[in-house]
């Protein structure tokens, strides 16, 4: 069985919030590397909203989830997910020790994202259940496995301590990107692996990026073009294939259910942000923390909140 996984982002853009970065790496039959992994899951998985049937739905974020239908999509998918791993997190605390345990502690020390402690999670719900359970039997009927979902979640402070050093953005998005690439190295060390990556900051050329945090290995271009940079990193004893494409969240499975995971991880934390700021005005509407209405909502806080101090760096996003 041949290791195929997807990384994607949620929270690169916006002023306020976390940055998570997520993997999902399944086992799939060398025959389904380069299948169409929703046409081999059918039977308990779904490209489009539409005639889902029960099914899950498993798509470029941006596509499953609409703010004004709430989480939907996205919880159903996503506990489902990761129930077939084993037994699913019922706070948002346990999803996040879960997912990036390096992360937990670091995130619980912002005031705004303690409600994660309590932030309940409906994990045990017979329909998750029932889903979860069918997508299990799905993949195994086809030879595959959900064999690890992992994340690092970025929250402001962190983030503006990286951007200051490494003076980029995209760089801080791609070193974190390939601390995933070598967790999944690491925890499947006697497998070839192939990572699905969405194109990042709209580079082509990515050789030098990578030598630079897999010194240890030889790198191999396989083509660079405006749609598609393919890569292999060849160790003593295996091979990486790594491959940059242009909406690769709408192309792999895997990316999709890594952008909906890290969706998911982010748009909770952005309740427990605006339950916390809520609680000092009725007149405090919510933010999504995108920049326009990010800034709206720091305006709003020094408006209605005029005796809160707050340390800005630990809050606000410096690019």
């Amino acid at each position: 069985m041949t290791i195929l996984a997807g990384i994607d982002e949620a929270g690169f853009g916006p002023l306020l919030g976390p940055l998570v970065v997520c993997s999902c790496a399944f086992a799939v039959a060398p025959e389904h590397v380069e299948a169409d992994l929703w046409q081999v899951l059918k039977k308990s998985v779904g490209k489009k909203r539409k005639h889902l049937g029960g099914r899950l739905l498993v798509a470029d974020s941006k596509k499953a989830y609409r703010r004004d239908e709430g989480l939907g999509h996205l919880e159903r998918t996503v506990l489902a997910a990761m129930r077939s791993l084993g037994p699913s997190p019922d706070t948002l605390s346990g999803l996040l020790k879960r997912l990036c345990p390096e992360c937990h502690g670091r995130v619980m020390e912002y005031p705004w994202y303690q409600g994660a402690q309590s932030r309940s999670l409906p994990s045990d719900r017979a329909e998750l259940r029932i889903a979860a359970g069918v997508f299990a039997d799905d993949m195994a009927t086809r030879r595959a496995k959900l064999m690890d979902v992992c994340a690092y979640c970025l929250d402001a402070g962190h983030y503006n301590m990286l951007v200051d050093r490494m003076k980029n953005k995209s760089q801080v998005l791609f070193v974190t990107t390939t601390r995933l690439m070598q967790g999944l190295m690491d925890r499947f060390a006697d497998r070839d692996i192939h990572i699905l990556i969405d194109r990042q900051g709209g580079r082509v050329h990515y050789r030098e990026h990578l030598l630079r945090s897999f010194e240890q290995m030889e790198l191999r271009i396989v083509e660079e073009t405006e749609q598609t940079s393919r890569y292999v990193l060849q160790g003593r004893t295996r091979c990486v294939h790594v491959s940059f494409e242009v909406g690769a969240d709408d192309r792999h499975l895997p990316v999709s259910l890594a952008s909906m995971v890290g969706k998911y991880v982010r748009e909770l934390l952005m309740e427990c942000m605006n339950d916390y700021f809520g609680r000092m005005s009725p007149d405090l509407k919510p933010t999504a923390g995108y920049w326009t209405d990010g800034l709206r909502f720091l305006e709003d806080l020094r408006r209605f909140v005029p005796e809160l101090q707050i340390d800005r760096r630990q809050f606000v996003r410096c690019r």
